[in-house]
């Protein structure tokens, strides 16, 4: 995070770099996780060191990071 936004992260053994604007996701985009409530997340697109991109959704639970869906 770079001043409370994704900036890189580390997923699937690969370093990735965000490489658009992420959007802010709030609870309501994760009704399917009912039992997760405050819920706050983010979309953005990454790019790996390869130049594959992805976009992700992530969510924060209470001690770390999740990735919830990887979109091609």
């Amino acid at each position: 995070m770079v001043n409370d936004v994704p900036a890189r992260m580390f997923y699937a053994g690969q370093r990735w770099r965000v490489t658009d604007t992420p959007t802010r996701l709030r609870e309501s985009i994760w009704a399917a996780l009912e039992t997760l409530h405050g819920l706050y997340g983010w979309r953005f697109q990454a790019t790996n060191e390869r130049g594959e991109s992805f976009v992700f959704d992530v969510f924060r639970a209470e001690n770390d990071w999740h990735v919830h869906r990887a979109y091609t």
